[in-house]
């Protein structure tokens, strides 16, 4: 019996709520060949060889949106996805949520505009939760369906195990 390896990229992301429990996103623009798509994505990125999970979250943050974190935030949410076209040079992703509460700030890291293009960051922008929901536009959400599990969060608290979440 054989088994075929795949290879996944290991990210983190920030599940950054304000404290009106509006949640910070960042704009991705993806290039498909089926055209462009933009994305809602908590802030976050991949965790490099040797980083651990929490390091590469402060990183990212730190680089993406400007902001630092000291104590250890709890993990709430646990992706993944196995779609070769998800991302590039991987036959999927997984990704674990921690949840960051802070208060709002404007959103600024130490990444130029260019360096954030690169990372095809578009713009950032703190969203309720009933905008998500109620949503309509061509742009999506990751996960898609954002809002029920951030509506649990938001209800519910830390839960006792990470959620795991679809695409």
């Amino acid at each position: 019996m054989s088994s075929v390896k795949v290879n996944l990229r290991r990210s983190v992301r920030a599940i950054v709520l304000g404290e009106d429990d509006r949640i910070l996103l960042c704009r991705l623009v993806i290039a498909k060949p089926s055209g462009t798509i933009n994305v809602w994505a908590a802030p976050g990125g991949g965790v490099e060889p040797g980083e651990t999970a929490l390091a590469a979250l402060r990183r990212e943050l730190r680089e993406e949106v400007g902001l630092a974190i000291d104590a250890d935030p709890p993990h709430v949410w646990h992706q993944k996805v196995i779609d070769p076209g998800h991302a590039v040079g991987y036959d999927g992703v997984i990704n674990d949520y921690f949840l960051v509460r802070t208060a709002s700030f404007r959103p600024r890291g130490v990444m130029s505009d260019d360096e954030l293009a690169a990372e095809n960051i578009d713009g950032f922008h703190w969203w309720q939760l009933s905008d998500i929901a109620d949503y309509r536009g061509s742009d999506v959400f990751s996960p898609r369906d954002l809002a029920t599990p951030l509506a649990a969060l938001i209800a519910g608290g830390v839960p006792a195990r990470p959620v795991p979440l679809s695409l």
